[in-house]
């Protein structure tokens, strides 16, 4: 056991009240009023947790590397994807098994660097726990921190903070958690102290084609002669080969047990069947729909479960089975020309009913949001609809793809307008978010050979996965 004194003691969380993360008061210009008592209690200044655009706390305890000692911080109960105003239990964790008092900090932003949701912890006397605001590259960021009363560990050698984190009321893309961590060792001084960052991201369910769960879409194909699935981890480059299906089966992968991971999925036109190998374990087969329907995979009401749904052309009718609660919801939107084009265009977290009518190169959404429909016309005769989340806002934009030219065009909900030209006339269309920042990624699928444009960087990845037969898996809520 570790004997201290209590002057010692003191003088050490006196050191780090004024000194951890180089700060010497809280910075309270951004602070509510509601928050301006608790974030006066002693603790790190903002902007310290290396998140973009900031510094860690080795500008101060800089005796080691940042990350160079045994221990680590560790972030826990952050779910791959969010729903819009969901409340989730967070834990921080640094552990170090030299240290004596522990401190952390932490944020949460968007693409843009934006603070994305909000922090909230219980009431409790003393507070272990407390808000602060800072400025970073012109954005107002939250940042939840430790205070004087929440730095002593009740078991030596690691110490545990618990919060919750409210999303946004509406879907931004991918959000990430930034936080640093020290392992102080009581001697008096900044001397001695180790620091530990982490960061970890959720989605807005914007991942298909994701079989390793990792938040990138994966190299994926189905094989129609053989009925067999084909993937290329993007998280670790190993290659899974599932049979599942039959020739004749149109493919609906997607995450239909809520567990952030695509489910390889097939629906049977001759039978109106569907058949899903959940990731979870299990299978789930279901007779829904019938021959000359049009499977529209789409998670329609909001529980991050991909509902089982069809589009009827022959009558313009949408059947959707709901996952949250087994109900049925049937309405007559588009006609038999339309082309299904269903997405979150209102960024709350519910699919929207949605065709493009190549005759005229028009959109037609249902918003969830309010059961109104917008109407825009974007496109012309010969265009395929290949809508996504191109921005990273959260939500689906409106984009057509070419083949005459090979030309991408997207009037993106935040960043606008658009045109690339990548593909040619024979390509399948196959966008997805091959890079894990959040964003679709222009693709197109050739005779076993994929190029993908990265949103990242706007690098080029060319790879050879698959032969001429096969069927990409980001295709699947696409019209095929």
């Amino acid at each position: 056991m570790i004997n201290y004194s209590t002057k010692l003691v003191r003088i050490k969380l006196l050191i780090i009240v004024l000194t951890t993360f180089s700060a010497v008061f809280v910075d309270l210009t951004f602070a509510p009023k509601t928050q301006k008592v608790r974030a006066s209690v002693a603790g790190p200044t903002a902007s310290h947790t290396n998140a973009p655009g900031e510094a860690n706390c080795t500008t101060c305890h800089a005796d080691f590397p940042v990350n160079s000692g045994t221990g680590g911080i560790v972030i826990t109960g952050i779910p791959a994807n969010y729903l819009p105003n969901q409340q989730i239990p967070l834990t921080v964790t640094v552990n170090e098994a030299n240290a004596v008092l522990y401190g952390f900090q932490m944020t949460a932003i968007d693409n843009l660097g934006r603070r994305a949701g909000m922090f909230s912890f219980p009431t409790q006397n003393p507070e272990p726990l407390q808000l602060t605001f800072g400025l970073v590259g012109g954005n107002t960021r939250e940042y939840i921190q430790h205070t004087s009363n929440g730095v002593t560990p009740t078991v030596f050698g690691t110490k545990s903070w618990t919060f919750t984190w409210t999303a946004p009321a509406f879907r931004v893309g991918k959000v990430s958690f930034h936080a640093a961590g020290n392992g102080a060792n009581s001697d008096g001084d900044t001397s001695g102290d180790y620091i530990y960052t982490g960061q970890k991201t959720a989605l807005s369910g914007s991942a298909i084609a994701n079989f390793d769960g990792d938040l990138s879409s994966d190299l994926s194909v189905f094989r129609p002669s053989t009925g067999t699935w084909y993937s290329l981890n993007s998280s670790d480059g190993n290659f899974q080969a599932v049979q599942f299906g039959a020739a004749g089966d149109k493919i609906v992968s997607a995450d239909y047990d809520g567990d952030g991971i695509s489910d390889f999925a097939v629906w049977r036109p001759s039978t109106g069947t569907w058949y899903v190998l959940k990731s979870t374990g299990g299978f789930l087969i279901t007779q829904f729909g019938a021959t000359g329907d049009v499977p529209v995979v789409g998670d329609y009401d909001g529980d991050l479960k991909s509902d089982i749904a069809v589009w009827r052309p022959s009558t313009g009718v949408w059947y959707i089975l709901r996952s949250s609660n087994g109900s049925y919801d049937i309405r007559q939107f588009g006609v038999s020309t339309d082309k299904i084009a269903q997405g979150d265009f209102d960024a709350d977290g519910k699919t929207d009913i949605a065709v493009w009518r190549p005759s005229t190169g028009t959109w037609y959404v249902w918003r969830s949001t309010n059961n109104n429909f917008i109407i825009v016309t974007f496109g012309q005769n010969g265009d395929l609809p290949v809508q996504g989340d191109y921005d990273g806002d959260g939500r689906a934009d409106l984009a057509v793809f070419r083949p005459s030219d090979g030309t991408w065009y997207l009037l993106r909900s935040r960043d606008g307008f658009s045109a690339s030209q990548f593909g040619n006339s024979t390509d399948k269309p196959a966008p997805g978010d091959f890079d894990g920042d959040g964003k679709f990624d222009i693709a197109v699928y050739r005779n076993g050979t994929w190029y993908v444009l990265r949103s990242s960087d706007s690098g080029v990845i060319i790879a050879n996965f698959g032969t001429s037969e096969d069927i990409p898996a980001p295709t699947s809520r696409l019209a095929q």
